[in-house]
Order: C-alpha cells, then structure tokens, then sequence
C-alpha cells in the first residue's frame, strides 16, 4: 500500500514562522482607579516572579464592575449626548431624548436606581498572563462577585433558566454569568466587564454574504440595509459596529460585540499580508453620515440614529464573507479592570454627569398634549384619535403592566373560551419588567421594553377589547399597524433607555394585580404622572416608522 505517512518529511525546508496577532491592539490608555491592595501578592516560582491573584480579590473587582456600570457611564458617552444638545441640525425629538438620557444619568448616578431596568447578562472576559496564578475556580470566583452585585443592588434578574424545552424558571439571582478567560500577555489579568441588555442584544445580526459584495458601492448599499433592519427598539442614539470578515461566524460576532463597546479602538487603521483586523476609519466616517440621512434619529426622528459607528475589517476564507452587526445601547454598559502587582483597578467612570446638563433646561419636543388615563377608554381612543402621528403626549393615570409571559397567560385564557380581565381593557398596557423598588421608593427602574415581541397577540387582544392603547419602544410589524385601523387602537412610543428618570419622577405608585410567580413579568398596575410618550401608529393605520422603512 501507499498510504500516506502520518509525519510529513521534516527535513523540508520551510520558512520561519513569524506571529502575528489578529488583533494587535495598541497601549492601554484607560484611565483606572483602584479598587483594594489586598488579595495579590508576588513569589518567586522556579525562579520568576508570579503574580498571585486571590478568589476573594477576583470576587470583588467583579462585584464592583457590575454595581459600576449600572449606575455610571463613560465620559466620552455623556459628551455625545450634550452634543446632541448643542447641535443646531439635531431635531427637537433628538434634543428632547438626549435631555432626557443626561437626566436619567445623573439620577442614576445616585447609585440607588439603575440606569435601565434590564440591568443585563452579565459577561465577563479575562485574559490572563503567563505569569498570574490563580486557585482554578476564576469564573466560578467572578461569576459570584457579579450574583453578588445584583443581589445587593437594586438590580433586575432577567436570567431564566430551562426546565424543559417549554418550562422555564427564573434563577432569581441574574446567574449565570458568561464567562470567558484566554491566555495572553505576561504578569497582568485583564479585564472588560459588560452587562447586556435584552434589547441591544437581540439587535445581533450575521449576514452570510458573498464576495461579490467587496466593491465600494455595492457594500455601502449593502449596509444601508441591514443597519436598517436594526431598528430603534435598543434605545438609539447606537454605538453602532459592523465587522466585514472573519475567520469564522461566530468570531464575527464576537468582534461586533467587543466592537460596539470600543474594546478595539486601538487596532491599527491599515491592513497587511500576514492577515491583521483593522479598522477603516474612511468607511466608519461614510456610514455615520448614512445614519444621520436616514431620518429615524433618536428614536423619534432625526439625525441622530447613532452616535458614532466603528467598522472592522478581517480576514476571511475565501469562500466566506461573514458581516456582522450590532449595537451598544443607551444604557452603555462595560467597564475595564485588571489586576497587578499593585492591586486591583477599575476603570474611572463618569461620577458627576450633571456637568454635562445644560445651565438652563431649553423647551424641548414641541408641544404637548396631555391625557387623563382615568377616562374611559372610548374617551382616550376618541382623544387620541384627534391628533397626529409623531404627537408628543403626557399621561397621567393608571397603566397595567405586562409583557411577554404575561401575555402569554391572558392569551390561554382566549383559547379556552374565557374573556379577557376588565383592567386589561380599561387602561392603556404598558409593555415593561421593573427593576427591584429600593426601600422608599414608589417604584425600581421601569422603562419600557422592545414592543415587536408582542406583535403577535396584538389583533387577537384588540379583537377582544384589549390593548387598546399600548406603550412601548421601538417599531412594530405591519400586523399591529393593521390591527389598529382595524379595531380603532393606537401604539405609544415611550423613549427607551431612561428607566431611571421615569421611577424617580413619573411613576408613583406600582402593585401587582396578578401572576406574582412571574416575578418581574407579573400583571403590575402603576401609576404615573406627567410620563412622556409620542404617537407612533394610530387609529387610521399611519405608523411614523413606516415613513422612516422601519414598520
């Protein structure tokens, strides 16, 4: 036989092999703060000086990450919203949300209410030199400083865990944590915390394009379409990333979320032969004007869709051209750590966001007309009816809260012949989850959440005199546009990403009315005062974001 050998001729001459990374980042320049001393020591080992890192010191950093980064933001993020403020092309609804988020920031700040009420998965990424040493249980010691975090906060737990492929519980704890820890560098653990809302991260999208795409135009074109597939249901203006390549799917996904949240600025802009990712700083430029022209803005129209854009460029198979997108939301949240000889850093986040408020509170949004939720329905139906799409509204009045699980209950009920509970058709639903109510406070972080999910129980409910006004962020599906018209509703949008300033000052008392084992998706009543929220779909079948190609 002629089989061939298993060990190829070592003797044939190859050429040296030379590294290079794929992502060959440049110097940290993040400024840090110091967290403790303690828990990190250096011995010599064979010789070397080792890094000793503790479980209890891993634990900690995690835990203050995590209660850091639903509380405070980067700097360079509060600068872009009072950007927005200063610019005389923003439109009064872009001026209107970016207020709104300084507000929420700098309510946040206080450190009682979360930023968002979907405080997130937590993920965690380590990479850890050749020359730290650990006890082995790393994620097991950085997953519990991250449970820690949410228990001792007045944070969300959104982690449901599956009991069978239809039976679901939640953890009540926000575990578990994704964790991922590489070998790289030499006598420092780094660190990128982040936690992930739902809404930005469903708004992850893998396109399997073709080469044929490479050329200028027809890439251009090309992502024009997809970015308008994302929507504004993440709570824009978007740290927006796209990443053209990649050595496979899944690491063009990974590179889009550690993209979205600046991880890798410090690529080079150029690339070369041996293969590194880069970023083209050109075709970031392009798409950013793309986004201000497309017209959706701030979630209620506008220029600013998106506050900056990063574009990566990676190798690829030939055969392949991976091109992923996503976004990091309103609620901007990741932090960096690391761990040395000298103790344990974190990243210096912004404390005093109320410098970012402009010094006089301008007229912002238009004008406003307000709404009595303890009317009649018919009587809101017949009040909204008389304005237009796009029109900015205060409500004050009862609102049943439910979502998703929720919905899902009521709708068992239809299909076994039931009726649907009086308050489901007598108050405008609220599509939302609260975070935990701190101890004297009506209400915990309670922003509303991404209204498509409920799209398809929309005719159904409406059908039996339900939802007859419901609020919510983001586009809908042309079905609730239709259900509408259909049955004489309407479709509020609440601005998305502002949890905090709706708790502190429009939500004034909240009780469950059913469904408590939902936990954070139980039937809630609240009520609120002065709430904001715009026209989105009305009852003659206009929809705003239909004008924009978003419904």
């Amino acid at each position: 036989m002629n089989a061939p050998t298993a060990f190829p001729d070592q003797q044939k001459p190859v050429p040296p092999y030379k590294h290079t990374p794929l992502f060959p980042l440049g110097p940290d320049t993040t400024p840090y703060k110091k967290i403790t001393a303690e828990g990190v020591r250096v011995e010599k080992v064979l010789g070397k000086d080792m890094l000793v890192v503790s479980r209890e010191a891993l634990r900690a950093l995690s835990e203050a990450a995590f209660g850091e980064i639903n509380h405070y933001l980067r700097p360079g993020h509060l600068q872009q919203l009072r950007n927005i403020l200063d610019d005389k092309e923003a439109s009064a609804n872009d001026k209107f949300v970016a207020l709104d988020f300084l507000k929420n920031a700098n309510i946040a700040a206080g450190g009682i209410l979360p930023m968002c009420q979907d405080t997130g998965t937590a993920i965690i990424m380590g990479k850890k030199g050749c020359n730290v040493l650990s006890d082995g249980e790393d994620e097991a010691a950085l997953s519990e400083g991250a449970r820690d975090a949410y228990l001792r906060r007045n944070l969300r737990y959104s982690q449901v865990a599956p009991l069978s492929m239809y039976e679901e519980k939640n953890t009540a704890n926000n575990m578990p944590a994704q964790c991922e820890i590489y070998a790289e560098g030499d006598d420092t653990y780094k660190f990128m915390f982040m936690a992930k809302g739902g809404g930005s991260a469903n708004k992850s999208f893998l396109f399997q394009a073709t080469p044929s795409v490479l050329t200028k135009d027809r890439l251009l074109a090309y992502l024009k379409e997809k970015v308008l597939t994302l929507g504004t249901a993440a709570c824009p203006p978007y740290h927006l990333a796209i990443v053209i390549g990649g050595t496979s799917a899944e690491l063009c996904m990974k590179t889009v979320k550690l993209a979205s949240a600046r991880y890798l600025d410090a690529l080079p802009t150029h690339g070369s032969a041996d293969g590194n990712a880069f970023r083209d700083l050109e075709m970031e430029q392009e798409i950013q004007k793309m986004t201000q022209s497309l017209g959706v803005g701030a979630q209620f129209g506008g220029k600013y869709f998106c506050h900056d854009v990063r574009v990566i460029r990676m190798p690829r198979h030939g055969a392949s051209l991976p091109i992923g997108l996503g976004v990091s939301c309103s609620a901007d949240r990741q932090v960096l750590g690391k761990i040395t000889k000298d103790g344990v850093y974190l990243e210096e986040l912004e404390r005093n966001p109320a410098q970012y408020l402009p010094a006089v509170e301008q007229a912002l949004g238009g004008d406003v007309v307000q709404i009595d939720l303890n009317r009649p329905m018919k009587d809101i139906l017949a009040t909204l009816s008389q304005q237009p799409i796009k029109t900015r509204l205060s409500l004050t009045g009862t609102m049943i809260v439910a979502r998703d699980s929720a919905h899902a209950k009521l709708r068992e009920r239809l299909e076994k012949g039931e009726p649907l509970p009086d308050y489901f058709k007598n108050h405008p639903i609220y599509y939302a989850g609260p975070a935990k109510t701190p101890e004297g406070y009506a209400s915990g972080a309670f922003g509303p959440t991404t209204a498509g999910r409920m799209d398809s129980f929309v005719d159904q409910f409406q059908a039996a005199g339900g939802s007859m006004v419901m609020l919510a962020k983001g586009n809908r599906a042309p079905v609730v546009r239709e259900s509408c018209k259909k049955h004489g509703g309407f479709y509020l949008g609440s601005i998305g990403g502002a949890a905090a300033n709706l708790a502190e000052h429009c939500i004034k008392k909240v009780e469950v009315v059913e469904y408590p084992e939902l936990g954070m998706e139980a039937i809630w009543r609240i009520e609120v005062e002065d709430f904001p929220a715009f026209i989105i779909i009305d009852d003659k079948g206009n929809d705003f974001f239909k004008e924009l190609n978003l419904g």
